[in-house]
């Protein structure tokens, strides 16, 4: 059976609809821009809040702000169960899932002390501004990157076995080497050392002592600058292979099953098949 808004009786639902998940309109720009700056301060005001010298002097005002955006994201939130016209496919959708848990925090905080910090979740829902100020090109160049990667998964995966076979084995040698001394107490933790120096991140709190143990963490950092370069290599390869395109993308959201991403050309849902 058809669920599609008829007449004027359901008018302002198609209007709502288009101002809260189209951004074509005056007033759907308007819309998405205010609630960025409302994600923005709500995060801010999360993230003061975590200051104890801040918190002890406006804790209450910084907490009494933080249920006012609650509030309007949760009126928001069943203002968009409200004008889609599948309002589960929206509640399932990933989008949907993270409007939900900009909410939940709050309430959580209730029943579990500190669990309001989680809603630092709420700037994954900053991803809006490429459909508000029309940068949905960038999600084709996203994409083109994804297949790239995708097209060299098994090859990158094949380099990661050989990092984390060289990792074991140098972390083995070099327990052997330095004796269970100078922090190489163990294997998993010589371990930890090698993936530590071969990725150049160097901590400094396990080093070796000895001639020989230096010797071998010589070799692994000067491995390590060759082993940076591999998977960069092998997506750049993949990135200029002829035929490999750049999809782009229309800006518009299916209003039956919220599916994105629809080709320039396309009339019709490449999900449930409704006319766009």
């Amino acid at each position: 059976m058809d669920t599609r808004p008829r007449d004027n009786a359901a008018s302002w639902q198609q209007k709502a609809y288009r101002v809260i998940f189209e951004s074509d309109t005056r007033a759907g720009q308007l819309f998405d821009i205010a609630l960025l700056v409302a994600i923005v301060l709500s995060v801010v005001t999360v993230m003061l809040e975590s200051v104890s010298s801040i918190s002890a002097r406006y804790g209450p005002q910084l907490r009494a702000v933080e249920w006012v955006f609650t509030g309007l994201f949760l009126l928001e939130y069943l203002m968009r169960l409200l004008v889609v016209r599948r309002p589960l496919a929206y509640a399932l959708s990933w989008l949907g899932i993270i409007d939900f848990l900009a909410i939940v925090p709050t309430l959580a905080a209730l029943v579990l002390a500190g669990s309001r910090y989680l809603l630092v979740i709420r700037t994954l829902r900053l991803l809006r501004v490429f459909r508000i100020f029309k940068l949905g090109q960038f999600i084709g160049e996203g994409e083109f990157i994804l297949n790239a990667l995708r097209a060299s998964r098994f090859k990158i995966l094949v380099f990661l076995s050989s990092v984390i076979t060289l990792a074991v084995v140098v972390g083995t040698l070099m327990y052997v080497v330095e004796g269970g001394r100078n922090g190489f107490t163990s294997i998993p933790k010589s371990i930890y050392w090698a993936i530590v120096t071969m990725t150049t991140v160097g901590y400094g709190d396990i080093s070796p002592a000895t001639v020989l143990g230096q010797t071998l963490a010589s070799v692994l950092m000067i491995m390590g600058y060759a082993i940076i370069a591999v998977p960069t290599g092998i997506v750049s390869a993949q990135m200029v292979l002829p035929g490999t395109s750049r999809p782009a993308y229309k800006q518009v959201v299916c209003h039956v099953c919220q599916a994105p991403d629809h080709r320039p050309d396309a009339e019709y849902c490449w999900r449930c098949g409704e006319k766009l």
